[in-house]
């Protein structure tokens, strides 16, 4: 894989927020300074990553539940705006497309969640939830639209008669090959799957996992895996990045990171992997719990949680330095090791 090609995405600096900080109106401003009305919440999702994902890659994306890893996801796909920072599609900035452009940029990426339930119109038939996408952007026409629909019901291992079935007459794994198929609809490079086996039974997860490995060699897919099994991640990715409150605590080659974890929240989250040799294992949870993000603690986010936790952690944040090849981590351990 050639790292120095154009990424198919690529974010830079990108924050999400959810909420004000500010009141909006002039009646809310005098309501909050009698003390009659409280200000509104700011909910710092994500807080200044950079992402880069190249053409055949597949990354991995873990941290603890309530990191910013499905809002990350969310906004690769184009499902939730960067509230700041730019993001850019095959090398080419999204805020620099026409409405047309992005509209065509916007479809090379697509997601598969976590609930195949919650993601499928339950009054649609399958052929009309697989097929509806590509219809309206022109890839297939209504002549050929019932074999359209088949071929890709079959790429995603579901038989093309079940086509005129609703999606409560399938089980949940045959519901997350429906919401594959969907996706695969509308030839895209690049699928971002949020916790998409966490929902199945532990075979079925086999079954899905192999499928997307499966497309990925036929159609030369990219991927971010969204994922907090690290047995999974350390199995089927390239890459792996480590979120921690809304930033990227750390990245590396999938080998690296799980043999030479930098970061003290990575290592961790590899001491909580089940192991076989279960008698002799000795594990350790990570102390407390994580800060909320409405009051994110000041310089390193994991300071009230780190065993190596000194004066400078509280109050300023680290950046992401390179600490081997290829290999990024952000700590202030690294400068006085």
């Amino acid at each position: 894989m050639n790292s120095e090609s154009t990424p198919i995405i690529e974010l830079r600096q990108v924050s999400k927020t959810f909420g004000k900080a500010s009141p909006d109106t002039t009646l809310e401003h005098v309501l909050q300074r009698l003390q009659l009305s409280r200000p509104k919440s700011v909910t710092h999702a994500v807080d200044r990553v950079d992402l880069r994902i190249a053409k055949g890659e597949v990354v991995g994306l873990v941290g603890e539940s309530g990191c910013g890893k499905s809002t990350l996801g969310r906004m690769v796909a184009g499902l939730l705006p960067v509230s700041s920072g730019s993001a850019c599609i095959d090398g080419k900035s999204l805020q620099a497309l026409t409405s047309e452009e992005r509209h065509a940029a916007r479809l090379k990426i697509q997601m598969i969640f976590q609930d195949p339930s919650a993601s499928l119109n339950p009054r649609l038939r399958v052929d009309r939830i697989v097929g509806e996408g590509a219809l309206l952007h022109g890839l297939t026409d209504k002549a050929g639209f019932d074999d359209y629909v088949s071929a890709q019901l079959q790429r995603a291992g579901l038989s093309p008669q079940l086509r005129q079935r609703y999606p409560h007459q399938f089980s949940g794994g045959q519901r997350q090959r429906i919401g594959i198929a969907r996706a695969l609809a509308v030839q895209p490079k690049l699928l971002v799957c949020d916790e998409s086996v966490a929902a199945l039974d532990v075979s079925i997860q086999a079954q899905i996992l192999n499928l997307f490995m499966d497309l990925r060699d036929e159609l030369g897919l990219t991927y971010l895996f969204i994922s907090h099994d690290l047995g999974v991640v350390e199995h089927l990715c390239d890459r792996v990045v480590v979120m921690y409150l809304g930033r990227v605590v750390e990245s590396a080659d999938v080998d690296d990171l799980f043999a030479r974890a930098n970061h003290p929240y990575t290592q961790a989250l590899l001491a909580q992997i089940p192991r076989f040799d279960i008698r002799s294992a000795r594990y350790d949870a990570i102390k407390g719990e994580i800060p909320s993000p409405l009051n994110p603690p000041a310089g390193c986010h994991f300071h009230p949680r780190c065993p190596h936790a000194m004066a400078r952690c509280r109050e300023e944040a680290p950046p992401l330095r390179e600490v081997a090849p290829n290999h990024l981590s952000a700590c202030h351990l690294n400068e006085t090791a």
